[in-house]
């Protein structure tokens, strides 16, 4: 029983220094529009953002779809902290004017890039100056106010250059039930089956 009891403390230690570490990165998505801009526009353009923080390993993944613009892109970024969740404008909190190797110039396309939060090339100067002047506090508001819901992606046109479509950055569902807890299970009737065989 006791070697059985050092399995399980085991176990539920390995569980809750995974949980603590947040070593698995946090998914937010937006659903870019027109009307979801602080001056809510006409635009038939559309798109799809999913973006993915880890505090951990001071990563930032940033993946875009978008279409029917009327303009064509000019600048894309994330936009960070609005006072109220999920409405009002903000500065910008990552690179300008746009993600690295975002398609510039076009009216449709795809992006997916992974940034090293703990850079000064993934921020806004004025950003990382405004919020304690360092990469990683400049990360730690941005986590923070993506995990508040008060940071949104946008994508600017030389037809709308204050913004063509914009979506808030919300919590992504999680599939349940969780990864970890599958593996608990497992491993604890694993356990059990090996104790009754004894």
């Amino acid at each position: 029983m006791t070697r059985l009891f050092s399995y399980l403390v085991l176990i539920i230690s390995m569980v809750g220094f995974t949980h603590s570490a947040n070593a698995i990165p946090v998914y937010y998505t937006a659903t870019l529009d027109g009307s979801s801009e602080a001056s809510p526009n006409a635009s038939p353009g559309t798109g799809f953002a999913t973006v993915g923080i880890d505090n951990v390993f001071h990563t930032l993944s940033v993946d875009v779809t978008f279409s029917g613009l009327v303009g064509t892109v000019t600048a894309a970024h994330i936009h960070a902290a609005t006072a109220v969740p999920g409405t009002g404008t903000a500065g910008v909190a990552t690179e300008t004017p746009f993600f690295t190797g975002f398609p510039i110039g076009v009216t449709s396309g795809t992006y997916s890039h992974t940034f090293d939060t703990s850079l000064n090339s993934t921020f806004n100067a004025a950003y990382i100056t405004a919020n304690g002047g360092t990469p990683l506090s400049a990360e730690a508001a941005l986590f923070s106010a993506i995990a508040d819901g008060k940071a949104y992606l946008n994508l600017h046109t030389n037809v709308f250059p204050s913004g063509e479509i914009r979506g808030f950055l919300v919590p992504k569902d999680v599939p349940e039930p969780s990864v970890i807890s599958l593996m608990t299970l497992g491993a604890l009737g694993f356990l059990f089956t090996k104790r009754r065989a004894a």
